[in-house]
């Protein structure tokens, strides 16, 4: 059966949960994650989910496991050194048409304390063009599809077998080109938790 995808009010939620649970005011989050405290209070009274790398810093900030924001309650089984995730039980982050036209499956949500992120990512034709930049390093390996990867603002066609592997920290984003949505395997590696 499996997870079914949360809707991104849940996700929204979840945040300012947290948020308020860690006694964290918008002020200082703002000044952790660099972000302005603007864009933070307009996440959370949005209808729209923010992207990945916003989540990741956030829950860095928080001091959360990002999947903290993804679950219907803080309490998921979690193993204390191995996380097996069974195709069944894979847990969708993103569904069609949000967040920025991607989906993401997040591949090990019950490990915690983690320092890496996998997720399958499906990318749509109409995936925005929106770029991201995060803190830390990613790799992606094509396992569908074709995708047009722009990084740093230099263009490169990845195909099925291909990977890449950057610093986060310069912008990046991609779109589907082709008959079929480009789905890959990422990993994104934040520095380890203070």
């Amino acid at each position: 059966m499996g997870f079914p995808p949360l809707d991104e009010k849940t996700i929204i939620a979840n945040i300012k949960a947290l948020r308020v649970s860690s006694k964290i005011t918008l002020e200082r989050l703002a000044k952790i994650t660099g972000l302005t405290k603007g864009y933070l209070s307009r996440i959370e009274n949005s209808k729209k989910a923010p992207p990945v790398s916003t989540l990741a810093k956030i829950s860095k900030a928080m001091g959360v496991d990002i999947t903290e924001f993804f679950t219907e309650n803080a309490s998921l089984p979690a193993a204390t050194d191995i996380s097996i995730i069974k195709k069944k039980e894979t847990l969708q982050v993103g569904r069609k048409g949000a967040p920025h036209g991607y989906v993401y499956e997040a591949l090990a949500y019950r490990m915690p304390g983690k320092n890496m992120e996998p997720y399958a990512i499906t990318v749509s034709d109409e995936a925005s063009a929106v770029g991201f930049r995060h803190e830390g390093e990613e790799f992606i390996h094509m396992l569908e599809g074709k995708l047009e990867f722009v990084y740093d603002g230099k263009k490169y066609l990845l195909e099925k077998g291909d990977s890449a592997y950057f610093d986060a920290g310069k912008m990046h984003t991609g779109k589907s080109v082709g008959p079929k949505k480009a789905r890959f395997l990422c990993i994104i590696y934040s520095y380890k938790r203070m």
